[in-house]
């Protein structure tokens, strides 16, 4: 039990710790937010999206999904168009005055582009599957469990510690500079992952 919970622990890190584009949405929004609970949105929507690909993962119900290659595409597509719009409206977000409620991004649009990032992502959507999908084969029963629920709870850490970090920023750079750097690597990143899609779907055909 102990080394399920353990194996569990140390995927979800190595999965979840590069910085993608589901990362760095949800640091963006912790430092750009005026308040921590205004990030609470994307923190959560992020972690019920993680919460759900590992149980499919683990179910075996998304390495079906990715058999049936028409739908593979779709949500490659889909997942390639949300890309290019959320980096688009991060890197043209007016940071210069973090004051201004309109520098925030509000809750519908949170919700809408954490949704996107994290269930219309191939590049988690595969490492989830491969990963901890195919790890959750070596046990059975409480073991299962045990190595799905620390999977989980390692998420939802996770990205409540990372919009923390970036609340914490965001109260220092009172004058919106680092958030105007942060805004531009940001979309950088996630503008990577749109061109990665890409090649994922043109080697595909």
């Amino acid at each position: 039990m102990l080394a399920a919970l353990l194996n569990g622990i140390v995927l979800a890190l190595g999965l979840i710790l590069p910085l993608g584009a589901q990362n760095v949405f949800v640091f963006n929004q912790g430092v750009s937010q005026l308040k921590f609970r205004n990030a609470l949105p994307v923190i959560i929507t992020a972690s019920l999206c993680d919460t759900f690909l590992i149980l499919f993962a683990v179910l075996g119900v998304s390495l079906i999904v990715l058999t049936i290659p028409i739908l593979k595409t779709i949500i490659f597509s889909v997942g390639l168009i949300f890309l290019i719009y959320m980096g688009w409206s991060i890197w043209k977000s007016d940071s210069a005055n973090l004051s201004k409620k309109e520098s925030a991004m509000p809750m519908k649009k949170q919700i809408m582009f954490a949704l996107s990032v994290s269930l219309l992502n191939p590049h988690a959507i595969i490492d989830t599957v491969g990963v901890i999908g195919t790890n959750s084969l070596s046990y059975s029963g409480p073991e299962k469990i045990a190595f799905t629920v620390a999977c989980i709870i390692v998420s939802w850490i996770w990205f409540f510690s990372l919009a923390i970090v970036g609340r914490i920023i965001g109260n220092i750079d009172s004058d919106g500079k680092f958030l105007r750097i942060i805004n531009k690597v940001s979309a950088v990143i996630i503008w990577a992952v749109a061109v990665y899609i890409t090649i994922q779907l043109v080697q595909s055909f």
